[in-house]
């Protein structure tokens, strides 16, 4: 009995997503609840599990195509018994033979030639298990970094590489050749294809459902907002100095490390109930203004950045803000992030620090009004009182809609960032 695999609800208002990745081919076998295929929609990829335990007996779709809610995906035998390495081998030769296979069952990398997503899943792993598909973020990285992925252990969701696997191996196997000339040269196996000199290279991928999500709403945000912004640097002594006092009974007492962006969320938060227009937003002829404060978090994901939400933050204590934003990072990474955890925010903060940034002019998250740019910390000298001392500066940048914060406004609110940070007593006092 075949039992068919749907496309589920993905979320309000969306009705579609595409093929990103098939976690299963024909054959394979799959558990009660096993993801089989990853969905890409506008803001998340959503993984589709089996409803039934069994064999995959049909693919229904290929990668890159757009399939709506209620479309079938794929069919699955019920009670099927998995078929044996030798036998899928056989299956794989023969699948582009005369009676050699059915429909869907050729080899996963002949199937996503065309979509621009290689599978590397029909050579042995060096784990020994089953099949590896790669995304076409990690694809584009084995063949920069010239890494053989079979000899990577991943970190992802079910032990599926990531691009910072391939990052990371590549690193290392980068010092481990400095640091030992006599190591033997790589197998022919092993060894990427090599370009002749002066060869040039294109390869041309289609923009991910996320990726062109993304650009049409930043260019969205630059086309209907009247987009300025206005800096100010912070020193950042004070901060470092709390964190570096108490971290240990913090992390002891809360299991979360403290991180500098509990101190910014919460610094937001008072400028945010200081200048309301900072954290309202503009619909049709009037004006959205919110007495609560859910701060959109920008956090790096393998397919691009999302924003999910620290939902009332003006309520939250430090401890619950870090323990926020590392769940936030965690499932952001393994891709398990959900469509809830993005909805609604009205204000942003983005931390291009992380990334060794020293300045920027972010752009704001429509329909939010106003983002918070937090950039890398560096010892740059600086006058107090009278005397030149060497401080850890960051610079901190907000962008925000002029239709609505005027320059006064967004001066004002980031002059009180900056005093909280440098003085995080008035945090505890509400100053």
């Amino acid at each position: 009995m075949a039992t068919e695999i749907t496309v589920p609800q993905l979320g309000e208002s969306v009705t579609e997503g595409t093929i990103a990745e098939w976690l299963k081919q024909p054959g394979d076998a799959v558990a009660v609840d096993e993801p089989i295929v990853s969905l890409e929609t506008d803001k998340v990829a959503v993984e589709v599990p089996s409803p039934v335990a069994g064999v995959i007996e049909e693919l229904r779709a290929e990668v890159g195509d757009t399939v709506e809610v209620g479309a079938v995906l794929a069919t699955v035998s019920e009670g099927g018994a998995p078929a044996a390495k030798g036998d899928e081998a056989n299956r794989d030769q023969g699948a582009g033979e005369p009676g050699g296979g059915k429909k869907g069952a050729e080899p996963a990398k002949a199937k996503d030639a065309d979509s621009g997503q290689a599978a590397y899943g029909n050579h042995d792993e060096g784990t020994g298990e089953g099949n590896q598909t790669l995304s076409p973020a990690v694809r584009r990285a084995v063949l920069e970094y010239g890494v053989d992925p079979s000899s990577i252990k991943g970190t992802g969701k079910d032990g599926r590489l990531t691009k910072e696997d391939v990052i990371a191996a590549a690193q290392s196997k980068e010092g481990g050749n400095k640091g030992d000339s006599a190591s033997p040269a790589p197998s022919p196996s092993s060894t990427p294809a090599t370009v002749s000199s002066g060869e040039r290279r294109e390869e041309r991928v289609k923009m991910t459902r996320m990726r062109q999500t993304i650009a049409k709403r930043l260019k969205g945000a630059q086309d209907n907002a009247a987009l300025l912004t206005t800096f100010n640097d912070v020193d950042m002594s004070a901060v470092m100095e709390a964190r570096g006092k108490y971290k240990d009974l913090f992390a002891k007492k809360h299991d979360i490390k403290l991180g500098f962006m509990g101190f910014f969320a919460k610094a937001a938060c008072l400028a945010l109930k200081d200048v309301p227009a900072a954290n309202a937003y503009i619909e049709g002829d009037e004006i959205v203004y919110h007495d609560y404060v859910d701060i959109s978090v920008a956090v790096s994901a393998p397919n691009g950045l999302v924003v999910p939400v620290i939902r009332d933050a003006d309520k939250k204590g430090f401890a619950q803000i870090e323990k926020d934003i590392a769940d936030f990072g965690a499932r952001a990474k393994d891709g398990t992030l959900t469509m809830e955890d993005m909805k609604g925010g009205t204000f942003t903060i983005s931390n291009g620090g992380v990334f060794g940034s020293l300045m920027s002019t972010p752009i704001i998250n429509p329909p939010q009004s106003a983002v918070l740019g937090l950039h890398r910390i560096e010892d740059r000298p600086v006058a107090i009182d009278g005397k030149v001392e060497i401080r850890p500066m960051m610079y901190i940048a907000l962008s925000y809609d002029h239709r609505l914060i005027d320059g006064r406004e967004a001066v004002t609110a980031l002059k009180i960032m900056k005093e909280a940070i440098e003085d995080p007593t008035r945090m505890l006092i509400d100053l």
